[in-house]
């Protein structure tokens, strides 16, 4: 039986303020994005919107349902809330996933084989997950993330469907995935972390990834990923692990901490260009 992938991007996750998820869906509408309804996860501790994209990829609006103040002090509620690894991140692209397995633990695979690599990174065991949708289906999936001090947002976390990914990922019809923007899919994600970290982060990417990186440099590195549906024009995305460039990604690593910097779009030609911000978070249009 051949190794599953651990390289598909299945979805980036962008933060929000509590109960603020039909405010940032108007935000990503206004940039040009086709957003559609999600629903509350299972525990009703947070709730999504999503934007699909005809790469398969999608973008996760999520956001607390209550501030964590809206719990009493020591209520189960409330250390649930407090224990979610989201709990205290700044509004923004906070996190990433790659696609799981329902069958197959990956978090035991790519352990192994980072111990054969001898990198840092460990992935905890599966667990279970679900949303259900504003419709009432039920979604199910199983995810890992990377333990506690290995990087939650840095290295990717992965979710695989128990039910269908097509439930999770409404890309029928067709038009779900069309943008007044123009988007056609993700053409990289950046990450920043700190320059005595770089070295460590190449190596616990590549044993997540199962492959080098197609560049290496003393400053980033890049990994072309897989995304579930062919691929768009402009190639596949790639995945950026870099030390800050400029005074402006010093600064953002200071106040935000390692992690998602940017997410760059590819998009038909004429269409968008430059730079533009969610507010929270930045974007960059490519042409495709």
């Amino acid at each position: 039986m051949s190794t599953p992938s651990t390289k598909t991007l299945d979805h980036i996750v962008h933060l929000t303020p509590p109960g603020s998820v039909d405010a940032v869906s108007q935000q990503f509408r206004d940039l040009g994005f086709h957003v559609l309804p999600g629903g509350k996860h299972t525990g009703g501790l947070t709730e999504n919107a999503l934007v699909v994209l005809k790469d398969g990829a999608y973008l996760e609006l999520i956001s607390f349902t209550h501030p964590a103040s809206h719990y009493p002090p020591g209520s189960p509620e409330r250390q649930k809330r407090d224990a979610n690894p989201w709990a205290w991140k700044e509004p923004g692209w906070i996190d990433y996933a790659f696609l799981g397995s329902s069958s197959t633990s990956l978090s035991e695979l790519i352990n192994a084989r980072a111990k054969k690599d001898k990198s840092r990174i460990r992935y905890d065991p599966e667990v279970d997950g679900g949303r259900e949708r504003s419709d009432g289906k039920v979604l199910k999936w199983r995810n890992s993330a990377p333990s506690q001090n290995d990087g939650r947002g840095v290295a990717p976390f992965f979710c695989g469907d128990v039910t269908p990914r097509e439930w999770r990922v409404p890309l029928d019809p067709p038009s779900n995935a069309e943008h007044p923007s123009g988007v056609l899919g993700v053409a990289y994600v950046r990450i920043l972390v700190e320059d005595n970290d770089l070295s460590d982060m190449k190596a616990n990417i590549t044993s997540v990834v199962g492959k080098l990186p197609v560049s290496n440099t003393s400053r980033r590195a890049t990994w072309v990923l897989d995304t579930p549906r062919t691929d768009v024009a402009g190639g596949k995305p790639r995945l950026i692990i870099s030390a800050p460039e400029t005074t402006d990604e010093r600064w953002t690593l200071k106040e935000r901490g390692e992690g998602i910097y940017e997410v760059a779009f590819l998009v038909s030609s004429g269409m968008k260009a430059g730079q533009a911000w969610t507010p929270y978070g930045k974007i960059v249009w490519l042409k495709g």
